[in-house]
């Protein structure tokens, strides 16, 4: 019995369980999918980088692992991308015709007006192909992305604290890499500034600061390459314009709440999206601008110093085949405009009565008289009397 009594009994280990109040979150559940592909996609660069003698730990591999993250997402949505810069091209085109049925409606409250309004405007969208929900698809789709992204950084303290792992392919081992990694060594990638200021992670809380002044000048200089550049001249005298302006102003203060709430990681990646759209937006202006644009007249001064143009299609050909296209384009708008019949005048009651021919048994109306070379006519067919004025000395 002594023997029994002085052998260690071995202690199992209980598997951690979440700390008292923790219910089901129905958000966090529909996120699910997701967190699950924002896992894939950031275990995946970090084998890739882990695989070139990168260290798994390390705040770099893990860094690099959320821009690979970015390159992914952002690269998925260059079709919608397209597809926006297409339907912006078409809101610009039926512009006049939406401000026609906008005046045929203007100060008309009742409620059969704003239907009909409704109904034209959507016939209008429908007749071109565009929507204005087409222009926000990018960012519709990435928004979930992002907040996989914020998910997955937030769940990465408390997966790590309960020693268990993710909803997908970032296990225990990888959740626990992660919630070491710091960036410079000094900035754990799943604080936030709030908690960096509690606990007086210095470091942390300038990263942070740089970060946000960062994404806050990005989103600037972003928008404002649109407004001053991409332009034409009639969306600028639009109640649209004066939005977009103060939009500028307006818009990158909201990256200041992103970098007090958002753990560092997701603010990595904020930054880094920011910075493929500026890059996105730079190329597009430049090669495929909005036409009558300041942007498309410096493109057209590029091309002509090249000795080159843009056809009707918007392609990019020789200037001889271009100055062709042009000669034929003004021979056939000259021929359409000769085979266009001519307007007619409008014709009084009485002319037009004069006009109709006679009907069946009635004289026909006889001429006015000519004056003869002698004088004037008279009313009955002979010579007037009346002599020839004198000729001037």
């Amino acid at each position: 019995m002594d023997l029994f009594a002085s052998t260690p009994v071995p202690v199992v280990p209980t598997p951690p369980t979440p700390p008292p109040g923790e219910g089901f979150d129905l958000f966090s559940t529909l996120m699910w999918p997701f967190k699950w592909l924002v896992e894939m996609i950031l275990v995946f660069w970090h084998w890739l980088f882990t695989a070139a003698g990168l260290p798994a730990a390390a705040g770099a591999t893990w860094v690099l692992s959320i821009i690979g993250l970015v390159i992914v997402v952002r690269s998925a949505l260059i079709p919608l991308f397209v597809r926006q810069i297409k339907s912006q091209r078409k809101m610009m085109e039926i512009a006049p015709e939406l401000r026609k049925v906008q005046e045929k409606y203007r100060g008309k409250k009742d409620q059969l007006s704003r239907e009909a309004m409704s109904r034209e405007t959507m016939a209008l969208y429908k007749k071109h192909g565009t929507t204005p929900v087409s222009s926000c698809l990018p960012l519709l789709v990435q928004m979930p992305v992002l907040l996989g992204m914020f998910y997955t950084l937030s769940d990465v303290k408390r997966h790590a604290e309960w020693g268990v792992g993710g909803v997908g392919l970032l296990n225990a081992e990888l959740t626990k890499q992660f919630y070491d990694a710091q960036l410079f060594d000094v900035a754990p990638l799943h604080t936030n500034m709030i908690e960096a200021i509690n606990l007086g992670q210095t470091a942390t809380v300038i990263i942070l600061v740089i970060l946000v002044v960062l994404m806050i000048a990005s989103q600037f200089i972003t928008q404002l390459q649109i407004i001053s550049k991409n332009l034409s001249p009639e969306a600028k005298t639009g109640q649209a314009y004066q939005m977009q302006k103060i939009m500028l102003y307006v818009l990158p203060l909201a990256f200041i709440f992103s970098g007090v709430f958002f753990p560092l990681g997701v603010v990595m990646y904020w930054f880094t999206s920011n910075l493929w759209t500026m890059a996105q937006q730079f190329i597009v202006i430049r090669n495929l601008p909005t036409p009558g644009s300041e942007a498309a007249k410096e493109r057209e001064e590029r091309l002509a110093r090249k000795g080159k143009a843009l056809d009707a299609k918007g392609r990019v050909i020789p200037l001889e085949k271009y100055q062709e296209e042009q000669r034929r384009l003004a021979e056939e708008a000259e021929r359409a405009r000769a085979a266009t019949p001519k307007r007619q005048q409008p014709m009084g009651k009485q002319r037009a009565k004069k006009k109709q021919p006679p009907k069946a048994g009635e004289p026909a109306p006889k001429a006015a008289p000519k004056p003869s070379k002698g004088g004037e006519q008279r009313p009955n067919g002979g010579p007037s009397t009346t002599p020839p004025p004198a000729p001037k000395s």
